[in-house]
């Protein structure tokens, strides 16, 4: 089957769990009520990349394909526009804002492409943000949006002169973490709202430096949080076959294998 082939069957396919004689759960569904499959399947479909696993991301994205056609068909019975015109408009958009390959324009690197392409959004009637930072989904993860958000305002100058000073601003972050987290009273909304406020600090000099340093500090993440996950199953492994309980009065046997699971490859 063609690629247009195999999308049409995919379309046919959501029309008749949506029909009549369709399924009841498919036809419950919302626009709303998937907006959180939707982040999840898109989460997944990272972390097969990441894997680099072919066969997982095919998978995936599969899931992410269904999920935006459904959502698309939802509000085609509700008349609101169609699956059509959603390809039609990402095509006709595609072609518009890249001149250099279906026009005339020249262009010589990819910074004056995307120059290129914000003048095209302008142009097309978006209007200019108020802020650059604007232009940051406020939808994004916080993380991935705190990353973004440091990257704008580097690109307009806004910037640490060197690695040196991201350091010292992360250890003075720590440092008011640190006093905030001494406070007597833990349980009073000030206390705590004070504590959040400067972990969040804390949180975004770090991914500071991640920027500083040309990494993408979801990706690092990702990467610790697989790396604990391996080695927290083998101390629970080694703790069941020492006859232990995974418990805090057996933290010290725990300690161990948690030290031996690190001196693995």
């Amino acid at each position: 089957m063609t690629t247009s082939e195999t999308f049409d069957a995919l379309y046919n396919t959501i029309i008749k769990l949506r029909g009549p004689d369709g399924c009841k759960w498919d036809k419950e569904q919302s626009p709303p009520t998937l907006r959180g499959a939707l982040v999840e399947e898109t989460y997944e479909c990272i972390e097969a990349i990441d894997e680099n696993d072919p066969a997982h991301v095919a998978e995936e994205l599969g899931d992410i394909f269904l999920l935006a056609t459904m959502i698309g068909y939802m509000f085609e019975q509700e008349g609101k526009f169609t699956v059509a015109d959603v390809l039609t408009g990402i095509n006709e958009k595609l072609i518009r804002r890249h001149p250099h390959v279906f026009g005339d324009v020249k262009v010589k690197d990819s910074a004056e492409i995307l120059v290129n392409w914000a003048a095209i959004k302008v142009q097309e009637g978006r209007k200019p943000k108020d802020s650059i930072l604007d232009e940051v989904s406020a939808g994004l993860p916080p993380v991935d949006r705190a990353y973004k958000l440091q990257k704008k305002a580097a690109k307009a100058g806004f910037d640490w002169q060197d690695i040196e000073g991201v350091i010292a601003k992360i250890r003075e972050e720590l440092e008011e973490a640190q006093v905030a987290s001494n406070a007597a009273d833990s349980e009073n909304a000030a206390t705590i709202a004070h504590k959040e406020e400067e972990l969040g600090d804390l949180l975004f000099s770090v991914i500071n430096l991640c920027r500083f340093l040309k990494v993408e500090p979801s990706v690092a993440l990702r990467r610790t949080n697989s790396k604990f996950i391996e080695r927290f199953k083998y101390v629970e492994k080694m703790m069941k076959e020492t006859g232990q309980e995974m418990k805090k009065e057996n933290l010290s046997s725990m300690d161990k294998f948690w030290n031996e699971a690190k001196s693995h490859p």
